[in-house]
């Protein structure tokens, strides 16, 4: 330091005593959890503030590159906002969806880090993610978020129980990942249906609407009140005869009994796993609904994910898909065929053989067989 003055050896001295302070916190961090905070950003380092589903306010990095989808809702709105090549990490039910692993074949190969709830942070963090999307189960969850916060990557929350919300929902994972003119597109279209839709059943009395019985998975499990699924069917025009009863409640799902059921004795029964229409129909147990009768026992279309689930974005088609399916007469004009095309061409960029059209419509072959208990 010769030639400097008292003042300036000091200055340098405080500089490098400041850089050696500020090393050994980071490696402090490190080492917190026996697990590196790894938080990629892009080249650009620039952070933007949102507010996810849950109200809380996240720093997230513009335009992220790495993003880690444990959620299935997050995985289909990363492919349907071109970002799909962005997914490092998954949930392992979105390996079962076929069209979306047609579209992002890596999907097949990159890690599984959360399975019944709990985080592997080690496996999520050697993804290397700038950013986490997931559910009400892990922001819920102190642990898991503790897990999720010493490890530095900022979390969004998804989380939604009816159309508007979905749409929010969507929202957020558009600002988070910089897709928002292809969100308002999807709104628009969104919107634009359900209007469609409801235009053409208003003029129906309620004692002459089509009851219906909507199963999710399970021949009994069912739709509660206050979701996705009560909200998509009542916009289509039909009675849901579940949503304003007495379900049991068993690991967060709701369940009819059979006995219920056949009290209920819809019109129409409406699955979205195609295997269950076999079952109901061939069981005598259930042989005495009208549904069963008259062979109105039908597999709800499965495109990039399964039409009307409560993890669906695909809820407009749905809306019309029913609508149309019950209310025949009143949408003569409407061909399920060429919307199915126009909606993964304009959404997903994605050209629809005719083979393929036909086994969304049919729900056939377009889900693979389940392994895993969070399947």
């Amino acid at each position: 330091m010769n030639g400097m003055s008292c003042r300036q050896r000091a200055t340098k001295l405080k500089t490098i005593y400041y850089v050696w302070v500020i090393i050994f916190l980071m490696t402090s961090v490190v080492g917190c959890g026996n697990y590196a905070a790894v938080n990629s950003t892009p080249a650009s380092g620039e952070i933007q503030t949102i507010t996810d589903c849950f109200g809380r306010t996240v720093q997230v990095p513009v335009n992220p590159q790495r993003i880690a989808c444990l959620c299935p809702e997050a995985g289909h709105a990363l492919a349907m906002y071109d970002k799909g090549d962005a997914i490092v990490a998954i949930v392992n039910g979105m390996r079962r969806d076929k069209l979306l692993v047609e579209m992002y074949p890596h999907i097949t190969k990159v890690p599984v880090p959360k399975s019944s709830g709990v985080i592997n942070i080690e496996e999520l963090v050697a993804a290397n993610p700038d950013l986490v999307l997931v559910k009400a189960d892990v922001i819920n969850h102190d642990g898991e978020m503790e897990k999720l916060a010493k490890a530095g990557i900022p979390v969004v929350g998804i989380q939604f129980s009816n159309m508007q919300e979905q749409l929010e929902a969507m929202r957020v994972i558009a600002q988070a990942v910089g897709t928002e003119v292809t969100w308002q597109k999807y709104r628009e279209f969104y919107e634009s249906t359900v209007a469609l839709v409801q235009d053409r059943v208003a003029g129906i009395p309620d004692g002459e609407r089509i009851r219906i019985y909507h199963s999710v998975n399970e021949a009994t499990r069912t739709d509660p009140k206050d979701s996705l699924p009560a909200d998509w069917t009542r916009a289509a025009g039909v009675v849901n005869v579940s949503i304003n009863e007495d379900l049991k409640y068993e690991d967060g799902d709701y369940y009819a009994s059979l006995e219920q059921i056949l009290l209920w004795d819809p019109d129409y029964i409406l699955v979205n796993d195609p295997n269950v229409v076999g079952y109901i129909m061939e069981n005598e147990q259930w042989a005495p609904l009208q549904a069963v009768k008259n062979g109105n026992v039908l597999p709800m279309p499965n495109g990039l994910s399964r039409w009307g689930h409560f993890s669906s974005l695909e809820t407009p088609l749905a809306v019309l898909w029913t609508a149309k399916t019950v209310y025949p007469e009143r949408f003569e004009d409407i061909d399920m065929k060429t919307i199915t095309r126009d909606f993964y061409k304009q959404f997903f960029n994605w050209d629809l053989d005719d083979a393929t059209i036909d086994n969304i419509l049919s729900s056939r072959d377009m889900r693979g067989a389940k392994n895993q208990p969070n399947d």
